[in-house]
């Protein structure tokens, strides 16, 4: 085997906003527990769908304290918690950091969207004198990694990804290439996204890609399931802090995992349905094999996109069969926590890290009857411990967007 040029990255601390729970620990145990969160939502009512999961319990004034609140949308709330979360796991303090050799790389599929549609509502019904003046600092989809370099005293690069829902993976992958390059020391990176709102709900249900399962709520995001009929819109977001593993193993920090290897590709085939050849998500997944010099047959575990939509979960279970057959331990995430869109793959990047550090693989919930068709080992009803030492973690977007990264047990 031909030896990685780069070196591997170190996930040295985890934070994460879920409708699994605020914080790390609360997430784990809840995706772990295979529990959905999905519920009716009065913000969506008299919809035709009106169903949604919600981060519990978030109250921003005083889980962010000395923030003026007001002056973020809510998906910047978000991705600071987790940030600070993160950063905090990580051993490391933003006041005595090196701010300059320090970078942030969030992702995210629409930015301040409820801001947008309420200052909309404003200027239609009050007039263009009471918009707000804070409506773009709040809106623009860059500003979560711009509050993020202010709150942590990051100078070095501050980037936004916007891959749609692969969005925070694509932010790992290019946070990966900021460490490898030597363009910086610390990256903060992952994704955030808030898009509980009418306006998405009624456009994401005129798709056709929402569950309809409103009589009961619990059972509707049920990925792989022959029964599947939408993904469940969620709200959240999940951030990692990656260094070089020798800067990481110098200062004594712990890894929850390796990043080893990423991966990209486009089907260009379709705006929203993706290529049911699957030929866009085998590139991604091999170009990330590859990168880690890892083979098909090494890899022990895949937390997948698994969005409970027909197409989505036939076509990417069909891909995982064919590029690791029956080896890799297939769980679903969303079926527990909803499809957090452009925060997905950033949440799903930790769980897969704190998957390898716990052996723990957690189920997929409201797998009651697979998909004929779909031959892979979807682990289902229960967490499965078992020994792992490489994972992936796939994700997928609107547009073609394709996204894989090659995880290694520390």
């Amino acid at each position: 085997m031909i030896t990685p040029a780069h070196p591997p990255i170190a996930i040295t601390g985890i934070g994460l906003v879920t409708p699994a729970g605020i914080g790390r620990e609360a997430t784990w145990e809840r995706v772990c527990s295979g529990i959905p969160t999905a519920a009716r939502d009065p913000a969506l009512t008299g919809l035709p769908v009106d169903l949604a999961c919600r981060v519990p319990d978030f109250e921003p004034a005083r889980h962010l304290p000395g923030v003026t609140v007001r002056h973020l949308d809510r998906y910047s709330q978000f991705a600071l918690l987790a940030a600070r979360e993160a950063v905090a796991d990580a051993g490391l303090d933003p006041a005595t950091w090196d701010g300059d050799r320090t970078a942030v790389v969030i992702g995210s599929a629409a930015g301040g969207v409820a801001t947008l549609e309420h200052q909309h509502s404003r200027l239609l019904e009050l007039g263009p004198a009471l918009v707000s003046p804070l409506t773009m600092p709040m809106f623009l989809p860059n500003m979560a990694a711009g509050y993020l370099a202010i709150d942590l005293n990051a100078h070095g690069p501050v980037v936004h990804t916007s891959t749609a829902c692969a969005s925070g993976a694509t932010a790992i992958a290019a946070a990966a290439d900021l460490l490898r390059t030597g363009a910086c020391d610390v990256v903060v990176s992952g994704g955030a996204d808030a898009m509980i709102t009418p306006l998405c709900a009624a456009a994401f249900h005129r798709l056709g890609a929402l569950s309809r399962r409103t009589d009961d709520p619990a059972s509707a995001s049920r990925p792989f399931d022959a029964d599947r009929d939408g993904f469940v819109l969620a709200e959240g977001a999940g951030v990692l802090v990656l260094e070089r593993e020798a800067d990481a193993r110098r200062r004594a920090a712990a890894p929850y995992a390796l990043l080893v290897g990423h991966g990209a590709s486009s089907d260009a085939h379709h705006l929203v349905r993706p290529d049911r050849s699957g030929a866009g998500i085998t590139r991604a997944l091999l170009t990330a094999l590859a990168d880690a010099d890892v083979r098909s047959e090494e890899v022990d575990h895949v937390n997948a996109h698994g969005t409970g939509t027909p197409l989505n979960d036939i076509t990417e279970a069909r891909v995982l069969a064919r590029v690791l057959g029956q080896r890799g331990a297939v769980t679903s995430t969303k079926g527990v926590t909803g499809h957090l869109m452009g925060a997905a793959g950033a949440v799903e990047a930790a769980l897969t890290a704190l998957t390898l550090s716990h052996q723990l693989i957690p189920p997929t919930a409201n797998l009651h009857r697979l998909q004929p068709g779909i031959a892979v080992d979807i682990v289902a009803r229960h967490a499965r411990s078992t020994r792992l030492r490489f994972a992936v973690s796939t994700s997928l977007g609107f547009g073609g967007h394709n996204a894989a990264l090659v995880l290694r047990a520390a």
